[in-house]
Protein backbone atom coordinates (compact mmCIF):
# COMPACT_ATOMS: atom_id res chain seq x y z
CA UNK A 1 0.00 0.00 0.00
CA UNK A 2 1.18 3.31 -0.99
CA UNK A 3 1.72 6.53 1.66
CA UNK A 4 -0.90 7.92 -0.44
CA UNK A 5 -3.42 5.11 0.00
CA UNK A 6 -2.50 5.09 3.50
CA UNK A 7 -2.80 8.74 4.23
CA UNK A 8 -6.37 8.88 2.07
CA UNK A 9 -7.32 5.23 4.28
CA UNK A 10 -6.88 6.96 7.13
CA UNK A 11 -9.10 10.05 6.35
CA UNK A 12 -11.64 7.98 5.04
CA UNK A 13 -11.37 6.30 8.80
CA UNK A 14 -11.72 9.51 10.82
CA UNK A 15 -14.46 10.79 9.09
CA UNK A 16 -16.36 7.60 9.20
CA UNK A 17 -15.90 7.17 12.85
CA UNK A 18 -17.07 10.22 13.60
CA UNK A 19 -20.50 9.66 11.64
CA UNK A 20 -20.23 6.06 13.34
CA UNK A 21 -19.89 8.65 16.94
CA UNK A 22 -22.82 10.50 15.89
CA UNK A 23 -24.85 7.46 15.48
CA UNK A 24 -24.32 6.04 18.98
CA UNK A 25 -24.76 9.52 20.49
CA UNK A 26 -28.31 9.10 18.84
CA UNK A 27 -28.73 6.27 20.97
CA UNK A 28 -27.11 7.26 24.11
CA UNK A 29 -29.69 10.50 24.04
CA UNK A 30 -32.74 8.07 24.07
CA UNK A 31 -31.75 5.48 26.07
CA UNK A 32 -35.14 3.20 25.18
CA UNK A 33 -33.71 3.04 22.21
CA UNK A 34 -30.83 0.61 23.06
CA UNK A 35 -32.32 -2.65 23.66
CA UNK A 36 -29.67 -3.97 26.03
CA UNK A 37 -28.83 -7.64 25.63
CA UNK A 38 -26.36 -9.94 27.05
CA UNK A 39 -24.15 -11.87 25.43
CA UNK A 40 -22.20 -13.40 28.61
CA UNK A 41 -21.33 -12.80 31.97
CA UNK A 42 -20.71 -8.70 32.47
CA UNK A 43 -20.60 -8.66 28.23
CA UNK A 44 -23.33 -6.52 27.04
CA UNK A 45 -24.28 -5.60 23.34
CA UNK A 46 -27.29 -3.30 22.60
CA UNK A 47 -29.00 -1.83 19.17
CA UNK A 48 -26.48 1.02 18.73
CA UNK A 49 -23.53 -1.61 18.52
CA UNK A 50 -25.65 -3.47 15.89
CA UNK A 51 -26.32 -0.25 14.09
CA UNK A 52 -22.93 1.15 14.03
CA UNK A 53 -21.09 -1.92 12.77
CA UNK A 54 -23.68 -2.32 10.01
CA UNK A 55 -23.44 1.27 9.08
CA UNK A 56 -19.09 0.94 8.83
CA UNK A 57 -19.62 -2.33 6.91
CA UNK A 58 -21.58 -0.54 4.36
CA UNK A 59 -18.77 2.59 4.11
CA UNK A 60 -15.74 0.11 4.23
CA UNK A 61 -17.78 -1.87 0.93
CA UNK A 62 -19.04 1.71 -1.04
CA UNK A 63 -15.47 2.81 -0.24
CA UNK A 64 -13.10 0.03 -0.68
CA UNK A 65 -14.81 -3.23 -2.14
CA UNK A 66 -11.66 -5.23 -2.25
CA UNK A 67 -11.21 -4.85 1.35
CA UNK A 68 -12.24 -6.73 3.93
CA UNK A 69 -13.51 -6.12 7.26
CA UNK A 70 -13.52 -8.03 11.07
CA UNK A 71 -16.48 -6.63 13.47
CA UNK A 72 -17.37 -7.61 17.29
CA UNK A 73 -20.66 -8.24 16.47
CA UNK A 74 -20.96 -9.56 12.84
CA UNK A 75 -17.60 -11.28 12.14
CA UNK A 76 -14.84 -11.39 9.43
CA UNK A 77 -16.14 -11.19 6.25
CA UNK A 78 -16.68 -14.23 4.26
CA UNK A 79 -14.03 -15.63 1.91
CA UNK A 80 -11.14 -13.45 2.86
CA UNK A 81 -8.02 -14.54 1.81
CA UNK A 82 -5.62 -13.02 4.43
CA UNK A 83 -3.65 -10.45 2.02
CA UNK A 84 -6.16 -8.02 1.50
CA UNK A 85 -6.44 -5.24 3.34
CA UNK A 86 -8.71 -6.11 6.90
CA UNK A 87 -10.66 -3.50 8.81
CA UNK A 88 -11.33 -4.42 12.81
CA UNK A 89 -13.55 -2.59 14.35
CA UNK A 90 -15.29 -2.12 17.92
CA UNK A 91 -18.16 -0.25 16.78
CA UNK A 92 -18.52 0.20 20.71
CA UNK A 93 -15.44 -0.44 22.86
CA UNK A 94 -17.39 0.16 26.54
CA UNK A 95 -20.49 -0.95 25.82
CA UNK A 96 -20.88 -1.52 29.62
CA UNK A 97 -20.35 1.98 30.19
CA UNK A 98 -22.09 3.39 27.28
CA UNK A 99 -25.24 1.11 28.47
CA UNK A 100 -25.02 2.62 31.84
CA UNK A 101 -24.76 6.04 30.40
CA UNK A 102 -21.12 6.65 31.83
CA UNK A 103 -19.63 8.27 28.73
CA UNK A 104 -15.87 6.74 28.75
CA UNK A 105 -16.65 4.13 25.47
CA UNK A 106 -15.28 5.34 21.80
CA UNK A 107 -15.66 3.49 18.17
CA UNK A 108 -12.50 2.42 17.24
CA UNK A 109 -11.25 1.30 13.76
CA UNK A 110 -8.29 -0.54 12.66
CA UNK A 111 -6.59 -1.68 9.42
CA UNK A 112 -4.09 -4.58 9.17
CA UNK A 113 -2.22 -5.56 6.32
CA UNK A 114 0.24 -8.54 6.00
CA UNK A 115 -0.66 -9.55 9.87
CA UNK A 116 0.16 -5.89 10.87
CA UNK A 117 -1.89 -2.66 12.37
CA UNK A 118 -0.90 0.57 9.89
CA UNK A 119 -3.39 2.72 10.89
CA UNK A 120 -6.14 3.49 13.85
CA UNK A 121 -8.60 5.78 15.06
CA UNK A 122 -10.29 5.90 18.34
CA UNK A 123 -13.50 7.82 18.87
CA UNK A 124 -14.56 8.97 21.99
CA UNK A 125 -17.33 11.13 20.98
CA UNK A 126 -19.33 11.82 24.60
CA UNK A 127 -15.48 13.10 25.50
CA UNK A 128 -14.69 15.01 22.41
CA UNK A 129 -11.34 13.27 21.43
CA UNK A 130 -10.65 11.61 18.72
CA UNK A 131 -6.79 10.06 18.73
CA UNK A 132 -5.43 8.87 14.92
CA UNK A 133 -2.53 7.35 13.31
CA UNK A 134 -0.85 6.06 10.25
CA UNK A 135 2.14 3.83 9.84
CA UNK A 136 5.43 6.62 9.18
CA UNK A 137 2.68 9.83 10.00
CA UNK A 138 2.89 9.79 13.61
CA UNK A 139 -0.16 9.99 15.87
CA UNK A 140 -2.41 12.42 17.18
CA UNK A 141 -4.73 13.84 19.35
CA UNK A 142 -8.05 16.10 17.91
CA UNK A 143 -4.89 16.70 14.95
CA UNK A 144 -2.04 17.61 17.11
CA UNK A 145 0.95 15.51 17.36
CA UNK A 146 1.21 13.25 20.67
CA UNK A 147 4.07 11.26 22.21
CA UNK A 148 4.21 8.57 25.13
CA UNK A 149 5.34 9.48 28.55
CA UNK A 150 8.54 10.50 29.38
CA UNK A 151 8.23 8.73 32.86
CA UNK A 152 10.91 6.13 33.83
CA UNK A 153 9.96 5.87 37.30
CA UNK A 154 7.05 2.82 38.64
CA UNK A 155 6.23 5.13 41.10
CA UNK A 156 5.81 7.99 38.49
CA UNK A 157 3.55 5.84 36.70
CA UNK A 158 0.13 4.87 36.26
CA UNK A 159 -1.24 1.55 34.26
CA UNK A 160 -4.13 1.06 32.93
CA UNK A 161 -5.26 -2.56 33.38
CA UNK A 162 -8.38 -4.35 31.70
CA UNK A 163 -10.18 -7.20 32.71
CA UNK A 164 -12.70 -10.27 31.34
CA UNK A 165 -14.08 -13.25 32.43
CA UNK A 166 -12.78 -15.20 29.95
CA UNK A 167 -9.36 -15.39 32.00
CA UNK A 168 -9.25 -15.97 36.07
CA UNK A 169 -9.73 -13.09 38.31
CA UNK A 170 -6.39 -13.64 40.21
CA UNK A 171 -4.74 -12.42 37.44
CA UNK A 172 -5.79 -9.29 37.10
CA UNK A 173 -5.93 -9.30 41.29
CA UNK A 174 -1.93 -10.08 40.69
CA UNK A 175 -1.21 -7.27 38.29
CA UNK A 176 -3.03 -4.91 40.71
CA UNK A 177 -1.22 -6.15 43.78
CA UNK A 178 2.59 -6.04 41.79
CA UNK A 179 1.73 -2.74 40.60
CA UNK A 180 0.86 -1.64 43.86
CA UNK A 181 4.08 -2.93 45.64
CA UNK A 182 6.23 -1.11 43.27
CA UNK A 183 3.98 1.78 44.12
CA UNK A 184 2.79 2.49 40.62
CA UNK A 185 -1.19 3.29 40.34
CA UNK A 186 -3.42 1.87 38.12
CA UNK A 187 -6.83 2.89 36.23
CA UNK A 188 -9.48 0.18 35.05
CA UNK A 189 -11.74 2.40 32.28
CA UNK A 190 -13.81 -0.04 30.63
CA UNK A 191 -12.29 0.06 27.54
CA UNK A 192 -9.25 -1.75 26.21
CA UNK A 193 -9.05 0.87 23.35
CA UNK A 194 -9.44 4.12 25.02
CA UNK A 195 -6.49 2.50 28.15
CA UNK A 196 -4.38 2.39 24.62
CA UNK A 197 -5.01 5.90 23.54
CA UNK A 198 -4.16 6.88 26.86
CA UNK A 199 -0.90 5.16 26.98
CA UNK A 200 -0.42 7.28 23.31
CA UNK A 201 -1.04 10.72 24.21
CA UNK A 202 1.00 10.38 28.07
CA UNK A 203 -1.96 9.87 30.41
CA UNK A 204 -0.91 6.26 31.07
CA UNK A 205 2.60 5.18 31.24
CA UNK A 206 1.28 1.43 30.36
CA UNK A 207 -1.61 -0.40 29.42
CA UNK A 208 -2.21 -4.55 30.39
CA UNK A 209 -5.14 -6.87 29.86
CA UNK A 210 -4.13 -11.22 30.18
CA UNK A 211 -6.72 -11.68 27.33
CA UNK A 212 -9.03 -9.10 24.42
CA UNK A 213 -9.89 -9.11 21.30
CA UNK A 214 -8.80 -7.94 18.02
CA UNK A 215 -11.42 -5.12 17.58
CA UNK A 216 -10.27 -3.95 20.97
CA UNK A 217 -6.84 -3.30 20.20
CA UNK A 218 -6.45 -3.27 16.27
CA UNK A 219 -6.48 0.73 16.11
CA UNK A 220 -4.63 1.27 19.90
CA UNK A 221 -1.81 -0.54 18.71
CA UNK A 222 -1.01 1.64 15.48
CA UNK A 223 -1.62 4.84 17.78
CA UNK A 224 0.78 3.81 20.55
CA UNK A 225 3.62 2.49 17.90
CA UNK A 226 3.37 6.11 16.16
CA UNK A 227 3.19 8.00 19.38
CA UNK A 228 6.61 5.97 20.15
CA UNK A 229 5.37 3.35 22.51
CA UNK A 230 5.79 -0.49 22.45
CA UNK A 231 3.16 -3.11 22.22
CA UNK A 232 3.73 -6.75 22.28
CA UNK A 233 3.45 -9.18 19.17
CA UNK A 234 -0.51 -9.20 19.84
CA UNK A 235 -1.31 -10.61 16.10
CA UNK A 236 1.16 -13.44 16.58
CA UNK A 237 -0.31 -17.32 16.76
CA UNK A 238 -4.16 -16.74 16.82
CA UNK A 239 -4.46 -13.67 18.09
CA UNK A 240 -6.90 -12.14 15.44
CA UNK A 241 -9.12 -14.80 15.43
CA UNK A 242 -9.28 -15.90 19.20
CA UNK A 243 -7.45 -12.73 20.80
CA UNK A 244 -4.71 -12.73 22.90
CA UNK A 245 -3.11 -10.54 26.36
CA UNK A 246 -1.78 -7.09 25.74
CA UNK A 247 0.94 -4.75 26.88
CA UNK A 248 1.58 -1.86 25.48
CA UNK A 249 3.71 0.93 27.32
CA UNK A 250 5.89 3.75 27.55
CA UNK A 251 9.58 3.03 26.75
CA UNK A 252 10.77 4.36 29.93
CA UNK A 253 9.30 1.78 31.66
CA UNK A 254 9.10 -1.20 29.08
CA UNK A 255 11.42 -3.11 31.65
CA UNK A 256 9.51 -2.36 34.89
CA UNK A 257 5.93 -3.20 32.97
CA UNK A 258 7.91 -6.72 31.33
CA UNK A 259 9.43 -7.84 34.68
CA UNK A 260 6.16 -7.32 36.81
CA UNK A 261 3.45 -8.22 34.36
CA UNK A 262 4.95 -10.41 31.64
CA UNK A 263 4.25 -13.74 33.12
CA UNK A 264 0.38 -12.92 33.55
CA UNK A 265 0.07 -13.13 29.61
CA UNK A 266 -1.43 -16.10 28.90
CA UNK A 267 -2.26 -17.15 25.33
Amino acid sequence: MTPAELDARLHFAVTAARRAGDLALSYARDPARMAVESKGVQDLVTAADKAVEAALRSEVATAYPRDAMLGEEEGITPGWDGRAPLWIVDPIDGTANFARRIPVWCVSIGLVLDGEPVLGVIHAPALGETHAAARGRGATLNGAPIRVSTATAPEASRVGLGFSYRRERQLHLAAIDRLLARHCEYSRLGSGALGLAHVADGRFEGYFEPHINAWDVAAGIAIVREAGGFTNAFFEGEGLVRGNPILAGAPGVRGFLESTLADLMLP
